[in-house]
């Protein structure tokens, strides 16, 4: 069984000044209230194989391996436990007036099914606060 959730939001600012804020994940706690903590387990810039360990509110902490990037526009990964896998894909898509931030999770396997269940409300939360904290991070106006 497979369980999406999905989000999608216009973000007024370009695409690219969106990807230089999702892309540098390390400094996702300084933004959302959706994530505790934050551990690169390598250096350098997101890749396909760049591994995170992620802490988030009434969650366990969940190992995320990237499996693919495109450079300024989006990437996937994926976190593995007993009997689930749970895949989050995040887009940035340049529009006529800035960008959209498009973010789904799916999650499968038996596990997976119940983990949906279970946490349903708190997952389509978490991505609800991801998109508003990125816009907000990403269109604030600096302190004069």
């Amino acid at each position: 069984m497979r369980r999406f959730f999905n989000i999608s939001r216009h973000i007024e600012a370009p695409a690219q000044q969106v990807w230089e804020v999702l892309s540098d994940i390390a400094r996702w706690p300084e933004w959302t209230p959706a994530v505790d903590s934050v551990e690169r387990l390598d250096d350098g810039p997101l890749q396909v194989g760049s591994r995170v360990k992620v802490r988030q509110p009434k969650l366990p902490q969940a190992l995320w391996e990237v499996t693919e990037v495109v450079d300024g526009r989006s990437f996937t990964w994926e976190a593995k436990g007993p009997g689930m896998k749970t895949v989050g894909r995040h887009r940035v898509v340049p529009d006529a007036a800035g960008s959209k931030f498009i973010l789904g999770i799916e999650q499968t396997g038996s596990m997976g099914a119940v983990a949906a269940l279970v946490w349903r409300r708190l997952t389509q939360r978490y991505i609800e606060l991801e998109a508003e904290s990125l816009d907000r991070r990403v269109t604030r106006t600096p302190a004069a």
